[in-house]
C-alpha cells in the first residue's frame, strides 16, 4: 500500500510544517537534552569516519562493487575483490567517503583525518582523463558526477591550479554528455536519460558553478525542464516524478522514494523552490519512509534515496527537516555496528552505506557548501 500525494499545496504545507501521524521519537532520545542528542550524532559520525579511515587503501581509494541496479537487484560489473587484486578503486564511493570527511571539517593538512582527504584527492585527480572523464574499475556517469562534486567542494575550500583544471574538464564532460532530452543516463553520450543519473550531474554542475567554474546556463535550464517534464500532471499521483519519460519503461516508477528525492534535490540544486513542484514529493517521501525502512533498510534504495532525501528536507528546512532528520538519525543510531559501519546488503557495500550515513548525520554542521542554505 502506498499513500497518494495530496493535491492541495496548502494542505501539504500544513502537514509538512507540523501535523504528522508518525509515532513520536523514541523515549530515550526525548529524555536527552539537545546538546546530548547532538553529541550522540557526532559520536556516531566519528565512529563511521574511523571505520572509513581504516578501510582506505594506501592509494587513497576505497574498494566497492561497481555496478547498476536492475529491479531490486544490483548487477556487479567490477567487484571489490577484483579491485583489490588489480589495485583499483571505486571513484564514486571514494568521492562520497571523502565528502563525509569534508562534512566533518577535515581538509588536506587540517583536522584529525586531513591525511585521509589528501590521499583521496590524489587518487581522484589521478583517475581524471585529459578529456575530462573521471573513472576507475569501469565506473560510469554516476561515479563521475560524485567525483566532480567532490572536486568542486574541495576547490571551494582550498583552491589549487591542477584541481581547478581537472574540475573544469570534468564539468565540460558533463555538459558535453547532456543529451537531446536535456538529461543524462548511466553511460556517457547516451540518448537515454533518467532522473537518478540526472540529479548527480545537476548537483555537480551547480556546485561547480557556485565556486566560479563556467557552466552554461542553457545546460542547467534544459536539465530543469527535463525534471519538470518528469512530473506526474494529474490523478492520485499528481506531483510525483517518473523515473524516465522516454524509451523503455517510460512513465513508470513515480511512487519510488529515491526518484522523488532525486527530483526535489535536482530542483533545489538548480535554485527552483516552487512549492507546487516540490511539496507533493516531499509529502510522499515523508509518508513513504516507514515502508522504505521496513522493506529496504540495508538496500541500495535506502542509502541512495536518503542521500538525496536528506538534502531535499534540509533545503526545505523548518519542522519538515527536523522531523525527517530525527527519524532517520534514530534509525542510524540503532543500526550502526560495533566497528562503526552501516550495512549495505544489495549495492556497492558497507563503505558506501557508511559514507552516506555519516553525511546524513553531519548535515547540521553545514561545513559542506551543498549542506548550506
Amino acid at each position: 500500500m502506498r499513500v497518494a500525494a495530496l493535491s492541495s499545496v496548502a494542505l501539504l504545507s500544513v502537514s509538512l510544517a507540523g501535523q504528522s501521524t508518525e509515532p513520536p521519537p523514541r523515549a530515550e532520545i526525548l529524555d536527552m537534552g539537545d546538546a546530548a542528542y547532538r553529541g550522540k550524532l557526532d559520536e556516531a559520525a566519528e565512529r563511521g569516519l574511523a571505520f572509513l579511515a581504516a578501510a582506505q587503501h594506501e592509494g587513497g581509494y576505497w574498494t566497492a562493487h561497481v555496478g547498476h541496479k536492475r529491479g531490486d537487484r544490483y548487477l556487479v560489473s567490477t567487484s571489490a575483490d577484483t579491485q583489490e587484486e588489480l589495485g583499483q578503486g571505486h571513484v564514486g564511493v571514494t568521492s562520497l567517503a571523502a565528502l563525509a570527511f569534508l562534512a566533518a571539517g577535515n581538509l588536506p593538512g587540517r583536522g584529525p583525518h586531513g591525511a585521509v582527504v589528501s590521499r583521496a584527492l590524489e587518487y581522484v585527480l589521478g583517475q581524471a582523463e585529459e578529456k575530462g572523464f573521471i573513472s576507475d574499475s569501469r565506473s560510469r556517469m554516476y561515479s563521475h558526477a560524485f567525483a566532480t562534486l567532490f572536486l568542486a567542494q574541495m576547490h571551494g575550500m582550498a583552491r589549487e591550479e591542477r584541481l581547478q583544471l581537472a574540475l573544469e574538464r570534468a564539468v565540460n564532460w558533463i555538459v558535453d554528455c547532456q543529451n537531446q532530452q536535456g538529461a543524462w543516463r548511466y553511460n556517457a553520450f547516451s540518448r537515454e536519460a533518467d532522473l537518478s543519473v540526472t540529479v548527480c550531474q545537476l548537483q555537480a554542475l551547480r556546485a561547480a558553478r557556485n565556486i566560479g567554474i563556467r557552466v552554461p546556463g542553457d545546460t542547467i535550464d534544459r536539465a530543469v525542464d527535463y525534471v519538470r517534464r518528469s512530473r506526474t500532471p494529474a490523478g492520485q499521483d499528481a506531483g510525483l516524478y517518473y523515473y524516465k519519460i522516454a524509451g523503455r519503461g517510460a512513465y513508470r516508477k513515480n511512487q519510488q522514494y529515491a526518484i522523488n528525492a532525486a527530483a526535489v534535490t535536482s530542483l533545489f540544486s538548480a535554485g527552483v523552490y516552487d512549492e507546487e513542484l516540490t511539496l507533493p514529493a516531499l509529502q510522499f517521501m515523508q509518508d513513504e519512509y516507514p515502508f522504505l525502512t521496513e522493506y529496504y533498510r540495508h538496500h541500495y534504495y535506502y542509502w541512495y534515496g536518503n542521500y538525496y532525501a536528506s538534502q531535499a528536507f534540509f533545503h526545505r528546512g523548518g519542522a519538515a527537516f527536523e522531523r525527517y532528520h530525527r527519524r532517520i538519525c534514530l534509525d542510524l543510531l540503532d543500526d550502526q555496528r560495533a566497528d562503526g559501519s552501516w550495512f549495505n546488503d544489495v549495492g556497492p557495500g558497507d563503505e558506501f552505506s557508511t559514507a552516506v550515513a555519516s553525511l546524513i548525520l553531519l548535515i547540521p554542521r553545514q561545513y559542506l557548501p551543498i549542506f548550506q542554505r
